[in-house]
């Protein structure tokens, strides 16, 4: 038998390739299938099942492609209705993998359709739980992303989820090993773990919402306390896992268009589209196409990119790094954006080469900034960062949420924004330059440098509703 954790860091998100036998099931894949098959392929074994742990909101899954490249089984739990040819499995049927089984644990919860699966091994002792967005490593799934017309609320959600551990998970072995879909980063839990891994013996110990002593309705209020509003995209995403989609592989034959810097400026023009610069943040501050909006690749691009822009079917123009052309094309198919129309050859040294409209971001070291007398700062860290610690009278303009604090930046002092690292505050300063707003300083390395600093920071805890 042989277990694989398939980690992606900007989805925060684990696959499982599952072996034994010459048979492999493989559960959550994601919509770019390469992987997987040349695991199987490596090892001359056939897939033979995939399992789906819900109806994922945040990434599209690649059980439809997969299914039709192998022809594998697609499995859900019980209450899943697809529009592509599945099995619905019933609660606690069993599923044999060569000399393994896998068996379906109904947990409803998170989603009425989600389900844990179980590894039995070859003595036919339960070994592995693969818990989906059921149960995280310190923190269970949100159980606000299932409401239907107000029928299901997510007090509802969260006491299924309550009878779903106590009855279906906290009764099994502590030594079974817990693998599940995310980890820390995630938007589908609020305080997950950094770790990948465990056995159930530890969670029970010390995640806090398998405390032996809890009662339901503590549960429901400790689950759905700070919740904050799910991505944008999530429903789309939800859609796509539900009835199908479009191959990934036609979608990069269509996008990967190389453009000259007149064909890349025309068909913006025409098409209204987004121009995504996907480069580091420095390379987008020392210069830029402008009005273009940045988010890295090299941070949670495909999360904000589904938070940030509203609609996926939205053309996007690209400008990446030279060589990233398909992997930018891939991550945005993950979360459904499968609308790029072209990309600018020869990256962003073409456009400087024929063209000297271009932007910058002026931005200033935290050894510099504290230097500065009288600032107005604006931090766009999540709001929990910065009830946790924050510049002493800074402002909170969550990037989650930014365009809803446009209003509150000054049309004419200059003020500071700044993150934790450097990213997210790139991200924010090319919206507001895209937005006509400049009188701004943007603060390069971010609150992990300005608290080592004799910069005067508020130390403040929530006030617990609890």
């Amino acid at each position: 038998m042989k277990i694989e954790q398939i980690y992606t860091g900007c989805l925060a998100q684990g696959a499982y390739y599952i072996e034994s036998d010459g048979e492999v099931a493989i559960i959550d894949p994601l919509r770019d299938i390469k992987p997987y098959i040349e695991r199987a392929e490596l090892n001359n074994s056939k897939i033979k099942y995939i399992f789906e742990t819900h109806f994922h909101a945040d990434f599209v899954s690649g059980h439809v492609t997969l299914s039709k490249k192998t022809g594998a089984s697609i499995i859900y739990g019980p209450n899943a209705n697809t529009a592509f040819e599945s099995i619905t499995a019933k609660d606690g049927q069993e599923f044999n993998l060569g000399n393994v089984t896998i068996k379906v644990i109904h947990t409803p919860g998170h989603t009425m359709e989600s389900s844990v699966y179980l590894l039995k091994d070859e003595k036919g002792k339960d070994y592995a739980i693969f818990t989906g967005d059921t149960l995280f490593l310190g923190d269970v799934g949100r159980p606000d992303l299932a409401q239907k017309s107000g029928s299901i609320t997510e007090q509802d959600l969260a006491g299924f989820m309550f009878d779903s551990l106590r009855n279906k998970i906290m009764p099994l072995k502590d030594n079974l090993l817990v693998y599940p879909a995310h980890g820390a980063g995630s938007s589908c839990g609020k305080n997950l773990s950094k770790e990948t891994v465990d056995v159930l013996g530890n969670q029970k110990k010390t995640n806090y919402a398998l405390r032996a002593n809890m009662t339901k309705q503590e549960f429901i209020k400790e689950v759905t306390y700070g919740l904050t509003p799910p991505p944008k995209y999530f429903p789309l995403n939800v859609k796509m896992n539900k009835e199908g989609y479009e191959d990934f592989s036609d979608v990069l034959a269509r996008s990967s268009k190389g453009l000259t810097p007149e064909a890349f400026e025309t068909l913006a023009n025409e098409t209204k589209a987004i121009i995504l610069d996907v480069r580091h943040q420095d390379e987008f501050a020392k210069a830029h196409i402008p009005r273009s909006i940045f988010i890295g690749l090299e941070g949670s691009f495909a999360p904000w990119v589904g938070a940030l822009i509203a609609d996926v079917k939205q053309p996007i123009l690209l400008v990446t790094p030279l060589g990233k052309e398909e992997e930018s094309i891939m991550r945005l198919s993950r979360v459904g954006f499968d609308q790029v129309i072209g990309f600018l050859e020869g990256g962003f040294n073409s456009w400087r080469k024929v063209s000297n409209e271009y932007d910058t971001v002026i931005s200033i070291s935290v050894s510099k900034f504290k230097n500065v007398k009288k600032w107005i700062v604006f931090d766009v860290r999540k709001e929990q960062e910065y009830l946790s610690e924050h510049i002493l009278d800074a402002k909170n303009a969550p990037l989650n949420n930014f365009n809803n604090y446009l209003s509150e930046f000054p049309s004419q002092e200059i003020f500071y924004v700044h993150c934790a690292s450097g990213y997210r505050s790139m991200i924010a300063a090319s919206i507001l330059k895209s937005r006509g707003i400049h009188n701004f300083i943007d603060i390069t390395e971010g609150f992990d440098a300005i608290k080592k600093t004799e910069i005067k920071v508020s130390n403040y805890v929530c006030p617990s509703t609890l």
